[in-house]
């Protein structure tokens, strides 16, 4: 929250400050409160998404009275207020208020609204997991910006742990929200969900310049291959061979046996098979379709296998800088 403190009225101000106590302490509080009170603070609630520093010293100066020590920059916002509800009024009355005060959001307002440096700032004094768990629930592109500012050995740990991470109890979820009072919407409430994994990681290193992008799945390659194989595989798939320049998929298409060619056409998207067949010899493309039509129907991990040998022969041309698989950017 970024308005000037003295600009506000009560109502507002009494919402950035149960916003600081936290949606435990802020429930008890509500408790006390009638239904229009009620409806009106958490209306301004779910309007504040982040209160800085700057306002937090303006608010304890006003409740030092009842404000615990310590607090720092906090999050509000929709999952905030839906705790504070819960705490305060049950979750049959917190969704009915809910629903009448804010709309439904896909990730909290306070991450949605912070840029990647402030979003580091709150994370950086906190466990590898927990820098990875909040990770998965942002934005690719937010997420790499938090990424770019970390340590490389933090780098590595947080994409490692991001793309081992399992899905995640609602426990543990709450846990961590409570303790970093940084809070997601209301899908972290049901039961278990997804939190990371291969393909959180590759959208986030697909977001990251080209070399960020190549020292961590080199890392990865050393400290977990199989992990590093998975994402590369995400990062850059068979399909992504189509957004290679015509020369560098030229050089590509010279060092692959035709037969592996023909087996992984057999599971290609027609516009990948087409951007090969556009770069071939008339005589080279018609070689090519009679060896795919006399191939039997494959079996999905022998279509796996040849794609990825095409893959292979691209990466090893990129490592080489022959090609660019970021397809010249």
């Amino acid at each position: 929250m970024t308005a000037n403190y003295a600009s506000l009225n009560r109502t507002q101000k009494l919402a950035a400050f149960l916003i600081l106590l936290g949606p435990d302490s802020a429930g008890e509080l509500l408790r006390h409160f009638n239904g229009e009170q009620l409806e009106a603070v958490a209306r301004e609630m779910v309007a504040i998404p982040y209160v800085d520093p700057e306002m937090r010293e303006a608010i304890l100066e006003e409740f030092s009275s009842v404000v615990f020590s310590g607090i720092q920059a906090a999050l509000g916002g929709t999952y905030f207020t839906q705790h504070s509800l819960e705490v305060a009024k049950g979750d049959y009355h917190a969704d009915k208020l809910m629903s009448r005060v804010a709309p439904s959001s896909h990730l909290d307002e306070g991450i949605a609204e912070m840029d990647g440096r402030q979003v580091f700032n709150l994370l950086r004094a906190e466990q590898m997991q927990t820098i990875a768990f909040i990770l998965s629930f942002m934005e690719p592109k937010k997420a790499g910006d938090v990424i770019r500012l970390l340590s490389p050995e933090q780098r590595e740990e947080v994409v490692e742990r991001l793309g081992t991470m399992e899905p995640t109890s609602r426990e543990w979820v709450k846990k961590v929200s409570a303790n970093l009072q940084r809070y997601f919407d209301r899908r972290t409430q049901q039961g278990i969900q997804k939190a990371g994994g291969v393909d959180a990681c590759a959208d986030i290193l697909n977001s990251l310049d080209k070399e960020t992008k190549k020292g961590l799945l080199s890392a990865m390659d050393q400290r977990n291959a199989a992990l590093g194989t998975a994402i590369r595989k995400k990062v850059f798939g068979f399909e992504d061979l189509s957004r290679l320049l015509p020369g560098d998929l030229q050089k590509v298409l010279k060092e692959v046996e035709i037969s592996d060619l023909a087996k992984a056409f057999k599971g290609a998207k027609p516009e990948t098979v087409a951007a090969f067949y556009k770069i071939m010899s008339k005589r080279q493309a018609a070689g090519v379709r009679e060896e795919v039509e006399m191939l039997p129907p494959q079996r999905a991990k022998d279509v796996e296998k040849a794609q990825d040998l095409v893959i292979a022969v691209a990466r090893k041309l990129d490592e080489a800088e022959e090609i660019s698989m970021d397809g010249g950017e």
